[in-house]
């Protein structure tokens, strides 16, 4: 039997571009209903994600130029393009429930949705496609960006994004996948490393990083994991076989020192920055680099003949193919990759949780547990 809903629900709400200010807690946000081919889902955990800091402070304007920083994501910035504030340079509709690592069971179906899906146990696959243009990645929305998301008790999602999970691990400990793992496993197809290749990823101790870490070893592939020294040890036991400091001064040496050939197969990197010159120069001849992130600054220099003479191959990687997400959703149900959780926060606590994210004292992801 279908469960009886409520008309209000608590929820946290942002209001706008700008700092933390502009998350509001509500008690009484109306429970949204599901439209023609859509779902309700009761959401269980929702986890924190870059994303949701990069929209609310509108970092994706071109006009700014520093990587997400303590202040930066708390207070918001100064120099920003707000008609092209979200991810795909268009702009965000206010007020928006963000989070897209939704978690739940659905609760109520739409029109044109199977009623026998109502009480599945399902993780939402945060990119949105046009059901008649899957493939456009131009048509493509991001879930908690282009609609609303799952930082609240009741949430919608397209029926096809809605996917089906069969899993012993809690809701908390599922919302640690979606946009980690989506991410990095798009990365890695760039990237395509074999058994015995050797990968640097940076910002190893992240969500992604953890992901990708365990991704590239699920392939036989070897990492050289670019982390800060207090969380090596923690890092290491994730699989990682060679540990570098971020704060590193000749990253090409200390890669050089790590790997049989001295070099790296392939760079999964989020980061950006200074580093990125030598994150290109630590690769070998006919090497592959796949970015998802310039958390450490979006305005790079390097060495234009290094991607000349060695063959090298660049790759961007934000919109994932259609399969990534159902295959992830099949890592998880086999056992093949493990959730790393590094602390939960209930729903009206969101601010200090994104404290927390900004300080990046923590290793894998923080969860918001939106129901107990």
């Amino acid at each position: 039997m279908p469960e009886s809903l409520p008309a209000t629900m608590r929820a946290m709400v942002t209001t706008g571009h700008g700092g933390l200010d502009k998350l509001e807690f509500h008690a009484d946000w109306p429970v949204p209903q599901a439209s023609h081919g859509e779902v309700l889902i009761r959401v269980g955990a929702c986890g924190c994600n870059n994303t949701d800091i990069n929209s609310r402070t509108a970092w994706y304007s071109q006009t700014v130029k520093s990587g997400i920083t303590t202040d930066g994501g708390a207070g918001g910035f100064d120099a920003i393009t707000p008609d092209a504030a979200s991810w795909g340079g268009q702009p965000i509709s206010f007020p928006r429930i963000q989070g897209a690592d939704a978690v739940g069971r659905i609760v109520a179906v739409g029109q044109g949705v199977d009623p026998g899906r109502i009480g599945e146990r399902v993780m939402v696959d945060g990119w949105l496609r046009d059901p008649g243009d899957p493939l456009n990645m131009e048509k493509a929305g991001y879930y908690g960006s282009e609609c609303d998301g799952g930082f609240a008790e009741y949430a919608t999602a397209p029926d096809a994004n809605a996917v089906k999970v069969e899993s012993d691990l809690s809701d908390v400990e599922l919302a640690t996948f979606m946009v980690a793992f989506s991410t990095a496993e798009g990365m890695i197809r760039h990237v395509d490393p074999g058994p015995g290749d050797w990968v640097l990823i940076t910002g190893a101790s992240g969500g992604v990083g953890t992901a990708a870490i365990q991704l590239v070893k699920r392939r036989g592939g070897s990492v050289v994991a670019l982390c800060s020294a207090s969380k090596a040890d923690a890092v290491k036991a994730l699989g990682a076989d060679a540990i570098i400091p971020r704060d590193i001064d000749d990253l090409v040496a200390a890669v050089a020192q790590c790997t049989s050939s001295g070099r790296v197969e392939g760079v999964v990197d989020v980061v950006g920055g200074p580093l990125f010159g030598q994150m290109i120069a630590a690769l070998r001849t006919g090497g592959r680099y796949a970015s998802s992130g310039a958390i450490g600054g979006p305005e790079v220099n390097f060495n234009l003949r290094h991607l000349v003479y060695r063959d090298l191959e660049m790759h961007g990687s934000t919109v994932t193919p259609l399969e990534v997400f159902h295959d992830v959703v099949g890592y998880i149900e086999r056992g093949e990759v493990s959730p790393v959780l590094s602390s939960t926060y209930p729903l009206e606590n969101l601010v200090e949780a994104q404290k927390d994210f900004l300080h990046k004292g923590y290793i894998g992801k923080i969860v918001i547990e939106v129901r107990a």
